[in-house]
């Protein structure tokens, strides 16, 4: 059983003002271009698909060629609901689409149900569990006390049943840690206060594989076939030096198990620029990489630049964000606040001056001074 494993699709996201559609379409053209080319058994998305609970129409409609797609390609899509997603919004047709081998769980109905699959070993059984919280698992659970998502985890598997001996693929979006294994985080993802969310992951090591969706950069959990297969693009610079792929995974008789990664390629890369203005703005430093990148800019400059923002832009369209990094943005003005007594004692030069450090991180140069008390002595407010 050949299957590609991908999640945190995150359809219609923005990301610092800038729509990320058009990337999104672009890896999705690729990721059908590896359903052809390896030819697949399935399809399995670990959820987030949408980015929002009421996504937008043209984030619809990607989804809706998508699956369209995949549909062409006479492969089978196994997907559950994310936490980004409206399960109940995912969920509509699911019985229709169902005939169309698309098999959609964006609700926890009270059990796990599996979708089986066969090749020349016999069965596989894909549990599909949408995401869940403590509070949707309570009711069906019944009698069993719900303390947490170990426990709501628990239940819901209990509810299957599952025959171990047969070989099992879970799909779940969800947080699975282990001890003594750092998983690592983006930014792009909700993070819970104090990993309240965090479900052991010694519990889903009886199956064969674990699809896993949620975490975006591409990792293990302690073991080979516990997996998140991360984002198919960077949705935050927290993950820049990251690479992006689908997973491969090939299940023979049970206990084989191969698994690779394929490489996703984005319409246009994210990553970091950090040097002087006029260094970057260089012929040179552009020639480097693609100017159509997103770019998160860090400027060393000492001296104060007019209008840096849209210098840059001139020469690379797509900078996100812009930071500064030199001996004023080391001063911590917040420290230096004078109480309400010694306000009452400072000159309107001394505040001048306490607001431009306050504004700016940095003294006023002898020339800037020179102007602040030329200003001030022109108003007649300096003494």
């Amino acid at each position: 059983m050949k299957f590609l494993h991908l999640s945190d699709l995150h359809i219609g996201k923005s990301v610092n003002g800038f729509s990320m559609l058009d990337g999104q379409r672009h890896v999705f053209g690729q990721i059908i271009e590896y359903v052809r080319s390896e030819q697949p058994d399935a399809v399995v998305i670990a959820g987030d698909i949408y980015d929002r609970a009421v996504p937008g129409v043209e984030a619809v409609r990607l989804f809706d060629d998508f699956l369209t797609g995949m549909s062409n390609e006479d492969v089978s899509v196994l997907l559950v609901s994310g936490n980004h997603d409206s399960p109940e919004r995912l969920n509509y047709a699911s019985r229709l689409l169902s005939e169309k081998r698309i098999h959609l769980r964006g609700v926890f109905e009270g059990a796990l149900r599996p979708v089986t699959l066969t090749d020349e070993y016999g069965a596989v059984n894909f549990w599909l569990l949408p995401f869940i919280k403590p509070s949707s698992v309570r009711n069906p659970a019944g009698e069993r006390e719900i303390d947490g998502y170990d426990d709501a985890f628990a239940a819901a598997l209990e509810s299957a049943n599952i025959d171990f001996s047969a070989r099992n693929v879970l799909v779940a979006h969800q947080f699975f840690t282990r001890a003594g294994v750092a998983p690592v985080r983006s930014e792009s993802e909700l993070n819970p206060v104090g990993g309240l969310d965090a479900i052991g992951a010694e519990s889903i090591g009886d199956f064969d594989y674990a699809a896993l969706g949620h975490l975006h950069g591409a990792q293990t959990v302690g073991a080979e076939h516990v997996r998140y297969a991360g984002s198919p693009l960077k949705y935050s610079f927290s993950e820049w030096r990251q690479k992006k792929s689908v997973t491969l995974a090939e299940l023979r008789r049970k206990g084989d198990l191969t698994v690779t990664t394929l490489p996703l390629a984005p319409l246009r890369d994210m990553r970091e620029m950090k040097g002087r203005l006029e260094v970057l703005l260089s012929a040179e430093a552009a020639a480097r990489a693609d100017r159509e990148d997103y770019l998160h800019v860090v400027l060393t400059d000492e001296e104060e630049i007019i209008d840096p923002l849209n210098r840059l832009r001139s020469v690379y369209p797509n900078v996100m964000a812009l930071d500064f990094e030199n001996s004023r943005t080391g001063v911590d003005a917040s420290a230096m606040r004078p109480t309400p007594e010694e306000i009452g004692r400072l000159s309107p030069y001394d505040l001048f001056s306490e607001f431009f450090l306050r504004l700016s991180g940095a003294v006023m140069s002898e020339e800037q001074a020179e102007i602040a008390r030329e200003l001030l002595e022109t108003s007649g407010t300096e003494r």
